[in-house]
């Protein structure tokens, strides 16, 4: 295992790639523009990043069309598909360091979990490209004198807008099953971490990708998102990122050509653990993972933490404890659990919500403070589900305990929220999680458990947390059309 001292040397020296891919080339923004990039650990220089726009839009769209429209990668079997992502898959882990450094020195996270990060986009890649040819149309019950076939079809020219926490992981989970039935795809990395995404491209031409068939566009939401989400050639739009933007890209599918939008949006997701639960040390040491893992910028994360009044006390002890293996360290130190924040502007915003807990009337009993771009875990206790750390995603680490006496009022209190992301229960009892699992309203339920994950299992959310569903195969049919073909004898 390479030492601290042996990632600090590699990233005084590596070398970042700047530009947009486009139609199997990199090449700069047509404005010329750059937006700078920081890495948030230290506050240097990492590049001066294209800054992508409409116009740019336009030649990436145009390429995809035309490759998708050429068949070379469409219409290619699904043999050939599957060798060429199988191919990529190798190619992302044999060059698992050089991605990892990108992504901690773009978003702060601790290299360790970057390695992590890396090994799970490959596995990604590798499940669709498995799932090409497994996947089978149907021939439907009809009259005798015809033959009805029902088959899958790729939606065209693919837009997967992604967010920084993830930045690697997120991306490969969207241009897998999209790539693996056949579109042409149009990538928009967050402008706040795009480096390996666009490096990422390079890798897909090297492992046999067709040019056209992976642009990668980085730039702001607000031109280059906007003038995709607006596009009238592009077919499909999957977005993980905030509810309110998910939003608008519904509404400008409806303003342009009612593209098909999927969305993966925010979450406030509530960890219940009942007064019945076995192991509370144990537990509590679950409960501040999930709330503090990956600085706390985590979709899923269980903000909400719901504690029976009858273990209340013990749990919090056991919880202030476990959230000190959670204090922030040197990103490239590869026994460091948690590092940065991904930028200055995100540690203002978390730390607006400390100062709002406070001021409701909320109590710290864990951290609160930051220094430069780390921040403390922090728990608060004495919290009402209407406080704005309760009803809002912070996308921080920060958590919010909240004492119940019955488990009725915890399943209220669960689901009163604008979200239905992610849910959780801890009970020893059959009957409780069953009954609480079925009444929580919540794409994902954890019981007895919380953040397991498989690339065979669908993930996503009720309300406002989303549409469609991202992993498994049903993530081929988000990418996909279906045709039904009535033949008469």
């Amino acid at each position: 295992m390479l030492t601290k001292q042996n990632w600090v040397e590699r990233a005084e020296n590596v070398e970042v790639e700047w530009r947009a891919f486009i139609d199997g080339s990199y090449v700069e923004a047509q404005s010329g523009k750059t937006r700078e990039k920081i890495n948030p650990a230290d506050g240097s220089v990492l590049a001066n990043v294209a800054d992508c726009e409409a116009a740019d839009v336009d030649l990436a769209v145009a390429a995809a069309r035309k490759a998708f429209e050429s068949g070379e990668w469409a219409e290619s079997g699904p043999r050939h598909r599957r060798e060429v992502l199988v191919a990529f898959a190798d190619l992302i882990v044999a060059h698992t360091e050089e991605l990892a450094l990108l992504i901690t020195l773009d978003m702060g996270k601790p290299i360790s979990d970057s390695i992590g990060e890396v090994g799970s986009s490959a596995r990604a890649v590798r499940f669709y490209a498995e799932a090409i040819d497994k996947v089978a149309g149907q021939v439907m019950p009809t009259e005798p004198e015809f033959v009805t076939l029902v088959t899958k079809e790729a939606a065209g020219v693919a837009a997967c807008i992604t967010p920084w926490n993830y930045p690697l992981s997120q991306v490969c989970q969207k241009i897998a099953p999209a790539l693996a039935v056949g579109n042409s795809v149009l990538l928009k990395p967050s402008e706040r971490a795009p480096l390996v995404a666009i490096r990422l491209a390079a890798l897909a031409a090297e492992a046999g990708i067709p040019a056209g068939v992976l642009n990668v566009l980085p730039g702001l939401g607000s031109t280059a998102g906007q003038a995709i989400s607006l596009h009238m050639d592009v077919d499909k739009i999957s977005f993980t990122g905030s509810t309110g933007v998910g939003k608008k890209l519904l509404q400008a599918a409806g303003q342009s050509n009612l593209k098909s939008v999927s969305l993966e949006c925010g979450g406030k997701s509530p960890n219940i653990v009942h007064r019945d639960a076995r192991g509370l040390e144990e537990v509590a040491k679950v409960a501040a993972e999930v709330a503090f893992v990956n600085q706390g910028e985590m979709c899923n994360a269980g903000t909400r933490l719901l504690v029976h009044e009858d273990i209340y006390d013990e749990f919090m002890g056991h919880l202030a404890a476990a959230s000190q293996g959670w204090l922030p360290g040197d990103p490239l130190d590869p026994t460091a659990k948690t590092g940065a924040m991904v930028d200055a502007a995100h540690v203002a915003a978390v730390s607006s919500y400390v100062e709002s807990g406070l001021s409701e009337g909320a109590k710290i009993v864990v951290g609160g403070k930051s220094e430069g771009n780390y921040f403390e875990p922090t728990i608060f206790e004495g919290v009402s589900n209407s406080m704005r750390i309760a009803s809002e995603e912070i996308f921080g680490p920060v958590l919010s305990v909240i004492k119940y006496s019955s488990l009725d009022e915890a399943i209220r209190i669960a689901n009163d929220t604008q979200y239905g992301l992610a849910a959780a229960i801890w009970t020893t009892d059959l009957h409780t999680a069953h009954s609480a699992s079925r009444k929580l309203r919540a794409g994902v339920v954890y019981v007895n458990c919380y953040d397991v994950a498989e690339m065979s299992t669908p993930f996503g959310g009720f309300k406002q947390s989303g549409l469609g569903r991202e992993k498994s195969l049903m993530a081929m049919e988000e990418f996909s059309e279906t045709k039904s073909t009535w033949i008469k004898f």
